[in-house]
């Protein structure tokens, strides 16, 4: 079996967080060995990327082919669609709030992903082996994936984009901490006779969010999340009993609904290892964290687990994975990953439970929230960029003493 040492970097996995990182890494000037096959052409999903998101992609070069089947996220609302005794006020986040034009995008997955496929197979600095990992050898100096076509990558820096089950996670001796929630997604788009307004709506229900995104035109995305039995019944259902159940659960705010075909359903469940990086193996996107998808947090996060990853590694040209840069980039990533995942955990278990109390706390957060506007803008700035809350404070608190000391000149 030949061993290529001519690469720098290894990234194992082929979803949207792969390709990035193949792409960043590459526009970092390393050399890049891509691993894994293209992605589903049938994957019927939207991503809703964030504005730091979208720059990040837009400094990839990315970002424009996806413009024309992107839809605007200029409002984001909760509602309360419980029927328990205690329940929360709408609560509704604007972007022009915080000076934003939009919070975000929506695009299809299969379109973003066909325009990352199509980046990263013309750009020169990497080199795409549609072929898995068969398995992984660790060197003091490198790490060693042998895949399916018989060939290997040896590379100083392995990046594990593999997913929720990742093998280079296991491979690397990281252990996570996973569970299984009563819980699973139906996933599907479908069209409404009034304008959605660039308007997402997250309505919070007792098995979960059931979420509306804007797709270009009179469409929506929706992720539903359900009890799992819950949601095969629903997706067997013909098109126009569901059409009919999802303008039902939606109060008929967008009018009347027809679902379009490629229904998916997706378990769900929780996922966190115990660090993210350990014997020259750094983990992104589902190999470093797992929750359930409330408030567009997932590739978010991923996206940034990919920017400091590449940001610590140019700082260690000499050797990418050795153990002071993987300390690193554990110690930049953990806070962003913990304080996202607990928060979207918590939000979800109060979703779940019958317990007074936990109603209580969400009902009365929610309150807060929709009731007093600078907190509602600091969470709509934390929820784009982690600190970016905190430095507006900081900002406002330096603003009146410039002034004062401006009128004493």
């Amino acid at each position: 079996m030949s061993v290529d040492t001519t690469n720098r970097i290894l990234v194992a996995g082929t979803g949207p967080v792969g390709l990035i990182s193949a792409l960043a890494f590459a526009g970092a000037g390393f050399g890049v060995v891509l691993a894994g096959p293209p992605a589903r052409a049938d994957d019927g999903r939207t991503t809703a990327l964030m504005v730091p998101a979208l720059k990040f992609l837009a400094r990839l070069g990315v970002l424009d082919p996806l413009a024309p089947d992107a839809a605007p996220l200029k409002v984001m609302r909760i509602i309360d669609g419980t029927a328990r005794l205690i329940r929360s006020p709408i609560v509704t986040f604007r972007a022009g709030e915080i000076g934003e034009e939009h919070f975000g995008l929506n695009f299809q997955n299969r379109v973003f992903n066909a325009v990352l496929e199509k980046a990263v197979e013309a750009h020169a600095g990497i080199e795409w082996r549609r072929a898995m990992v068969d398995s992984w050898a660790f060197e003091p100096s490198s790490v060693i994936a042998s895949l399916s076509d018989g060939t290997a990558v040896e590379a100083p820096l392995a990046v594990a984009a593999d997913g929720r089950n990742s093998p280079a996670r296991q491979a690397a001796g990281i252990s996570a901490s996973a569970r299984a929630l009563p819980q699973a997604a139906l996933v599907l788009n479908f069209s409404h006779s009034r304008d959605h307004a660039f308007t997402s709506t997250e309505f919070h229900t007792e098995t979960g969010p059931f979420t509306q995104v804007p797709l270009p035109g009179r469409r929506s995305s929706l992720v539903w999340v359900l009890r799992p039995e819950t949601a095969k019944d629903l997706a067997n259902l013909d098109d126009a009993a569901l059409s009919l159940r999802v303008e039902q659960q939606m109060q008929s705010m967008l009018g009347r609904v027809t679902v379009e075909g490629g229904r998916q359903i997706y378990p769900l469940s929780t996922s966190l290892p115990q660090r993210f990086a350990q014997n020259r193996v750094a983990l992104v996107g589902e190999a470093a964290h797992v929750f359930p998808p409330i408030g567009a947090q997932g590739l978010n996060l991923g996206i940034r687990d990919v920017d400091q990853l590449v940001e610590i590694a140019s700082k260690h040209r000499n050797d990418a994975g050795a153990a002071e840069a993987l300390a690193a980039y554990d110690s930049a990533r953990r806070p962003d990953i913990l304080a996202r995942t607990s928060a979207v955990n918590l939000l979800n278990r109060s979703l779940l439970s019958d317990m007074l109390p936990a109603q209580l706390a969400r009902s009365a957060g929610l309150n807060v929230l929709g009731g007093f506007s600078p907190l509602r803008a600091f969470f709509m700035r934390e929820g784009l960029r982690p600190g970016s809350g905190f430095s507006s404070i900081a900002s406002g608190l330096r603003s009146p003493r410039k002034v004062r000391d401006a009128s004493t000149e």
